[in-house]
């Protein structure tokens, strides 16, 4: 049978492939999650028009990432997948409840007349935070590690739910919605635009916080963490990247000041993010299921991870070429008009 076994190291090209699909779903939905998180507290109907038109080319496309991420684990980590799903069945099936409320409001609303939209616009609303909440306490869960005995999951069905999983969720939400706030500010002007920088800087004083919070904590939750980020010479290897995230903020807080920045608080929030997903892929490898078992231990046969790099290689860059040619288009402001 075909394989690249040989040619490349395929466990370690998908560990890759699926780690990138996480972080483009992470920021691509996570701007349309924050739009809908911070949908019922908009001044406005029109202003609600606005947001909503600003992300309907986008939204089901920013979803692709999600599908390749699940759908890679389950076939290059299927050791993985067996072990992570029944463990996360709970809040992986309401994350996905979230997402389909949410798409069937984004379709009903444009299509409810005006006045009588106010269903859709909570089922909006709540299917994004649910989504978003739901995809938190799974990180937290995973950074917490998942116990396991043999080749299976060994512990219950609500393990997943405790307190660093809840304030890991709390912190997503507000991650998201600093992502959807500084893109209303990109995408919209006027009231909309005004409204959407005092929601900025609101959430990022948030966003500051809970990341200081989870930077401490980490370390703290195991002892191998510990030791990367607090001995020397690792300490001084990796404190580019919490400076980083610092910088970034700040630029954010300063940028929201000024009504002559309108990009760079959305690309400095999504840098927020890289940073902080950089440290916790650091913080997570060589682990497909912490801490338990490696991404090597949980991949699928070399033959079988060979057909699906092919695969993947003629696709991927069909899809994000698409997807830039969509985010090209759809490029400058959107208004208030239906259009969808």
């Amino acid at each position: 049978m075909f394989s690249l076994e040989h040619l490349v190291d395929l466990p370690l090209v998908w560990y890759g492939l699926i780690l990138v699909a996480v972080l483009l779903y992470i920021v691509l939905d996570g701007f349309d999650l924050g739009v809908g998180i911070l949908f019922p507290f908009a001044p406005s109907e029109e202003c609600r028009n606005r947001m909503m038109n600003s992300i309907a080319p986008f939204w089901d496309g920013n979803e692709t990432w999600l599908i390749l991420g699940g759908g890679g684990l389950f076939a290059a980590f299927p050791l993985a997948y067996a072990i992570l799903m029944p463990a996360l069945y709970v809040p992986v099936i309401a994350m996905l409840l979230g997402l389909i409320f949410r798409g069937v409001a984004f379709e009903f609303r444009f299509k409810a007349p005006p006045g009588k939209r106010g269903l859709w616009d909570h089922a909006f609303h709540f299917g994004s935070l649910a989504a978003a909440f739901m995809q938190g306490t799974i990180i937290g869960a995973v950074v917490q590690g998942i116990p396991v005995e043999g080749r299976s999951f060994a512990g219950g069905a609500f393990d997943w739910l405790n307190g660093y999983s809840v304030m890991t969720g709390v912190a997503l939400v507000f991650g998201y919605a600093l992502l959807g706030a500084t893109w209303t500010v990109m995408k919209t002007e006027g009231l909309t635009q005004a409204w959407a920088r005092n929601a900025a800087v609101y959430a990022l004083g948030w966003v500051a916080v809970f990341l200081a919070i989870v930077s401490v904590s980490m370390p703290f939750i195991n002892p191998d963490i510990r030791a990367l980020w607090w001995t020397i010479p690792n300490l001084f290897y990796l404190a580019p990247i919490p400076t980083a995230s610092l910088v970034l903020i700040l630029l954010i807080a300063r940028d929201l000041r000024s009504s002559q920045r309108e990009v760079r608080p959305f690309l400095c929030a999504i840098g927020v993010f890289l940073t902080a997903y950089l440290g916790l892929g650091i913080s997570l490898y060589p682990y497909a299921v912490p801490y338990e078992v490696s991404f090597r231990q949980a991949a699928a046969a070399g033959p079988s991870q060979s057909l699906l790099l092919v695969g993947t290689v003629v696709l991927l860059p069909i899809v994000l070429a698409y997807t830039a040619y969509c985010y090209h288009v759809f490029r400058g402001k959107a208004s208030h008009e239906s259009g969808y």
